[in-house]
């Protein structure tokens, strides 16, 4: 089929195999495969793409997770050697849930990459990601946006602040973008909600 690209060249894609297997990226290639239809990559592309095309840039947590899951397919599905994936089951252990809560509780006004989060219970980013949802049934960016929209609910009902600095507080880009999460997490708008 051409030529092969040694995952090497790209340094995601190494960090991914690093963190994931364990092992040397330089003996893991990708097979170059044009016009070929996988119905995974398209899904990931589309939400990707639809991520950054929104009016704000939305989560990071978010753009990392997709990000991953791309490169882990690749992996499995598009390489010379079909690297053995190890399996996780049963989620997080709870003190580690609890230390990872904890910290997305704390810095729910800041930016939370995937990266930060897996970190802090040391494993790779995408068994991180696995381990979160089953351990919650919500993957992180779920979990966060939850967690920023409940605490902007509190905001809204016992402060005054304005919308938009709930918003910036709670970790949103945009006052556009805040509300339009609100609206889909709860049916209603910000100024609805402070209004009941």
């Amino acid at each position: 089929m051409g030529f092969n690209c040694p995952v090497a060249n790209s340094s995601f894609m190494g960090q991914v195999v690093g963190e994931t297997l364990g092992q040397d990226c330089d003996r893991i290639q990708l097979i170059p495969a044009f016009q070929t239809h996988d119905p995974q990559i398209e899904a990931i592309a589309t939400m990707l793409l639809a991520e950054l095309k929104g009016e704000s840039l939305g989560s990071q947590l978010y753009i990392e997770s997709l990000a991953n899951v791309l490169a882990v397919h690749l992996l499995r599905h598009h390489t010379t050697t079909r690297p053995e994936l190890s399996i996780y089951e049963g989620g997080l252990p709870q003190h580690q849930l609890l230390q990872v809560l904890d910290y997305i509780d704390a810095h729910l006004g800041s930016e939370i990459t995937l990266a930060d989060l897996a970190q802090l219970v040391g494993m790779s980013q995408f068994h991180f990601g696995r381990l979160f949802k089953q351990s919650l049934g919500l993957s992180p960016y779920q979990y966060l946006l939850l967690q920023r929209v409940e605490r902007a609910k509190q905001l809204l009902k016992q402060t005054g602040k304005p919308v938009v600095e709930i918003a910036l507080e709670c970790g949103f880009n945009s006052h556009s973008h805040f509300g339009r999460k609100f609206r889909q997490l709860t049916g209603i708008t910000p100024k609805a909600y402070r209004a009941n």
